[in-house]
């Protein structure tokens, strides 16, 4: 008996060592429960203690454009080319001690913020370097083969070309249209595309916000709220704005599960396009219900400084994370301001 024991000890010693090893040699960074960032070679006991593969900040996706490499071809046409890449591996704390494995392009959920001009050539090179099928689709008018429907790109590095014309004017969604829908995009395969006019539109701090929801336990029940993808973080950290400068937001409903959502603005109105379609505002509101994928323009001034809350009317997804905060300040010095170009 004590031979079976000593030898039993002794293979379990063999077997574990050459991991222990490995955990040793190999530093590794991680986020904690409490946002402390963590580099160690050591072994790590603590569960919660999770590799965090995504950095991302809200407050520089806000104003943060991509407007492609520029050139011009030889009838005078613009082309704009850009490259997105699809990643399903990732891992983000989307709250605090919440870590969730998002689907990303470029990286990040949402993906970047795509811009053009009315009219212009867009060549979109799309490498999907994840496990799973991909593809973008983007809302809009182009041909067919372009839909992003029937040309799931395979993952471990295949390839896709997306050639069309930037129109009509507005604020359009991108996403993954692979089946099952509602999984690629929960997971975070979305984005903003946005047509400018040929005639620029009057100048503003201009932003993004991209509603959207996170199910963290798989349940096909959101659990968090968002605009821009961490809960309550522009509540925590207020968006500042200058009194009496005009404020455009390009907004996005990516919620998926709930049929709607809406937008309420504290202490002000704004103008309101639909779609971003018309250069003619349709309402002026405080208030606007978006279905999913629905989207618009907001625009509007604060005459009056000081904290102004936003967040959906729905009190669930505020209160689930859904709100933030507009700091206006009576300063005109526009340089506080980190515009995006």
């Amino acid at each position: 008996m004590f031979l079976a024991i000593t030898f039993f000890i002794g293979i379990s010693i063999i077997m574990i060592f050459p991991i222990m090893s490995q955990a040793q040699s190999e530093e590794k960074t991680f986020v904690t429960h409490t946002g402390a960032v963590v580099k160690t070679s050591g072994e790590i006991i603590d569960p919660l203690y999770v590799v965090s593969t995504v950095e991302f900040d809200p407050m520089n996706y806000l104003r943060d454009f991509n407007y492609g490499r520029v050139s011009e071809l030889s009838d005078g046409t613009t082309l704009r080319e850009y490259t997105i890449i699809a990643e399903d591996d990732k891992i983000m704390e989307v709250s605090s001690g919440v870590f969730y494995n998002v689907w990303t392009f470029n990286g990040t959920v949402p993906g970047p913020t795509i811009r053009a001009t009315e009219g212009d050539l867009l060549k979109i090179k799309f490498i999907n370097n994840g496990q799973k099928e991909h593809t973008i689709h983007f809302h809009g008018i182009h041909p067919a083969g372009m839909d992003g429907v029937f040309e799931p790109v395979g993952g471990n590095g295949g390839q896709f070309v997306y050639e069309f014309t930037a129109g009509p004017v507005g604020v359009h969604p991108y996403h993954c249209h692979v089946m099952p829908l509602e999984e690629h995009i929960v997971h975070g395969l979305y984005g903003v595309f946005i047509v400018d006019p040929k005639e620029e539109r009057q100048p503003a701090d201009e932003m993004v916000m991209v509603l959207n929801g996170l199910d963290t336990d798989f349940d096909t029940e959101n659990n968090f709220y968002a605009a821009n993808t961490i809960p309550f973080y522009y509540q925590h950290h207020p968006i500042q704005i200058n009194t009496n400068e005009l404020i455009r937001i390009y907004v996005v409903n990516m919620v998926e599960f709930d049929p709607i959502n809406n937008f309420h603005l504290h202490g002000n109105l704004y103008k309101y396009y639909p779609t971003g379609t018309d250069l003619v505002p349709s309402f002026y509101t405080d208030m606007i219900t978006l279905s999913q994928t629905e989207r618009g323009i907001m625009e509007f001034e604060y005459q009056y400084p000081g904290k102004y809350l936003f967040h959906a009317h729905k009190v669930e997804f505020s209160e689930k994370g859904w709100v933030g905060i507009f700091l206006a300040k009576e300063n005109l010095d526009t340089q506080e301001v980190n515009y995006g170009s």
